[in-house]
């Protein structure tokens, strides 16, 4: 692995401190892009005006509109942490605003697959509402779209994936209205926010068409700002890019939660996951809290992560809560064999170079759907190449099928590789869709051996040794001074993610003594700059020198009440 030190500009870096910034937060702030004290300012008035969003004006008016006619609104969700508080935000906002009657419905991923289906909206029409309203779905949906307008259903997209594109041109669902910052036409600079920010928006533009109606006053409106931890948790647990206006609304969130403002379920899920809500940080939802939502969606019934966000009943709440750990726990279990299992497989495929293929695609009949993108990001990390994860469908009449999830390297866009794999074998991809880190596909059973190749193929021409060398980007030596639990504190309390990437620094230690502890970590004595430091490297087991040159985030350990920095070690360069 190849250890790089970020560059911060001294000239942002001495602005920064100018302004106030503790300086190594000015260093690691001009290190990701900042150059002033105002690209910090994480007030709401900083947040990027709705009325710039594509769609969201016309929203709100058809959104007005219904609740003034009472008409019945139901929210078809996805079933991810980003649909889930998307769905949540929805239906607390829209009562909020006044909406007498939301329901909801999110697809079962075994039986219903992604997005809105044909099947999806006649069960909607069947429920007995008059506006059908995504969240973090919709905008492929052409035909689940064209269903509910023939039975009559008004319909509003909110979502933030990308459209679908065929023979090289891109079409929209005809929807009476969509909201989505990747349509064509829409200027709203943050591309990145996730679904759950969408919704957010739409009632912050609902809400101004009803005060400009009279419904309300600046005085008497409904406080939104009480939706912030849930629009924070989807959009950390999206993984989507941390520009200015989501580490803003991720900053806000964040706010509330840690003074005690947070709904009874995130509450519960914090005390189930052992974390402190006082405390939180974007590890925590991107760690605890999401995970245990996703859970759901993976083994069992999202209904039940929705519920428990928007249930006001702390008894409830906690009661879902563990219901949540439980599920999670299980998907914990089941993704260890399999991960396991799949580690088996991608090992045969090895060449007597001892080098993987430039693609790795695993199947097994014993494999759960609901997990093998967790288990191909698993791969991805430790073999470093584009891999591919199949379980056979269990939907209904869909046995003979096998769907598959991606996870890619930087440098390899797959969902274009996909594009690439259909042009080529036009008979072998049924469906597929993603990004450019992740994207899913499902193939016949029979055209697994034609795909493997296929995408090997593409990797091979794409791939180069500059996309195969191991990179970890760091922001290189801590200055003793720094090494404190106080400035740890300090930059736990930070926004870090996706495109802002957390604190990681890196130069050469002595190592003074190390063990395994529970036979898959490597526990540490370390002297850095001459002064003693616990260090863990967590998923690690190989012994490391006696000087290394190691990339290490900083934590704090408690124990008998002393807290301690500790280095969480996250590569070598040997």
């Amino acid at each position: 692995m190849k250890i790089e030190v970020r560059d911060a500009p001294p000239r942002a870096v001495w602005a920064l401190e100018q302004a106030g910034v503790h300086p190594l937060l000015a260093r690691l702030f001009a290190a990701r892009g900042m150059h002033s004290k105002d690209e910090l300012d994480e007030g709401l008035a900083r947040l990027l005006p709705p009325r710039t969003l594509l769609g969201a004006a016309q929203a709100a008016v058809m959104l007005a509109n219904a609740i003034h006619q009472h008409k019945k609104l139901c929210i078809v969700a996805d079933y991810d942490c980003d649909g889930a508080t998307a769905c949540a935000v929805a239906v607390r906002g829209l009562r909020l605003l006044g909406a007498r009657h939301v329901s909801y419905l999110v697809p079962d991923r075994v039986v219903d697959g992604y997005g809105l289906t044909p099947p999806i909206s006649e069960r909607v029409k069947a429920s007995g509402a008059d506006m059908l309203i995504t969240v973090d779905n919709g905008i492929a949906s052409v035909e689940g779209v064209a269903t509910a307008k023939a039975l009559g259903l008004d319909v509003l997209v909110t979502d933030h994936h990308l459209p679908g594109v065929k023979d090289g041109q891109i079409f929209l669902p005809n929807a009476d209205v969509i909201v989505n910052p990747n349509q064509p036409g829409c200027d709203f600079e943050s591309k990145s926010i996730a679904g759950v920010g969408v919704m957010f928006y739409v009632l912050l533009a609902l809400r101004a068409e009803l005060r400009q109606r009279g419904v309300f006053t600046a005085e008497n409106q409904p406080k939104l700002d009480t939706l912030l931890p849930l629009v924070a948790l989807g959009t950390v647990a999206d993984v989507v890019k941390l520009d200015a206006n989501n580490r803003r609304l991720v900053a806000q969130g964040l706010k509330r939660v840690r003074a005690g403002a947070l709904p009874a379920g995130m509450a519960a899920l914090f005390t189930a996951a052992g974390r402190k809500a006082n405390a939180v940080t974007t590890f925590d939802f991107g760690f605890a809290l999401g995970p245990r939502i996703n859970a759901a969606g993976r083994l069992s019934d999202m209904t039940l992560g929705i519920e428990c966000l928007l249930t006001d009943d702390p008894t409830r709440a906690d009661a879902l809560a563990k219901q949540l750990d439980a599920i999670n726990r299980e998907r914990r279990e089941i993704e260890g064999g399999m991960r396991e299992q799949a580690f088996a497989i991608a090992e045969t495929l090895f060449d007597d170079t001892d080098e993987p293929p430039p693609a790795i695609c695993v199947f097994d009949p014993d494999f759960h759907e609901g997990v093998v993108g967790i288990v191909a990001s698993r791969i991805k990390d430790k073999l470093h190449r584009p891999t591919f994860v199949f379980a056979a469908s269990a939907a209904p009449g869909k046995e003979h099928e096998l769907k598959g999830s991606g996870r890619s390297i930087p440098g390899f866009h797959l969902r274009d590789a996909l594009d690439l794999v259909a042009k080529r074998h036009p008979d072998v991809l049924l469906r597929f869709g993603g990004h450019a880190m992740a994207a899913g596909c499902t193939i016949a059973e029979e055209q697994f051996d034609q795909f493997e190749q296929a995408l090997a193929q593409v990797a091979l021409e794409w791939l180069t040794a500059a996309t195969l060398a191991r990179r970890i980007e760091t922001d290189g030596p801590l200055s003793p001074e720094y090494r404190r639990v106080e400035l740890v504190d300090t930059l736990h309390k930070e926004v870090w993610g996706q495109g802002f990437a957390p604190p990681t620094f890196s130069e050469e230690v002595e190592v003074v003594s190390q063990r395994l502890v529970g036979e898959k970590h490597l526990s540490l004595k370390l002297k850095h700059q001459g002064q003693p430091v616990d260090g863990i490297w967590f998923g690690h087991t190989e012994p490391l020198p006696p000087r290394v040159k190691l990339a290490f985030r900083l934590d704090a350990d408690e124990w008998q009440g002393v807290r301690k920095v500790k280095f969480l070690i996250e590569g070598a360069e040997v």
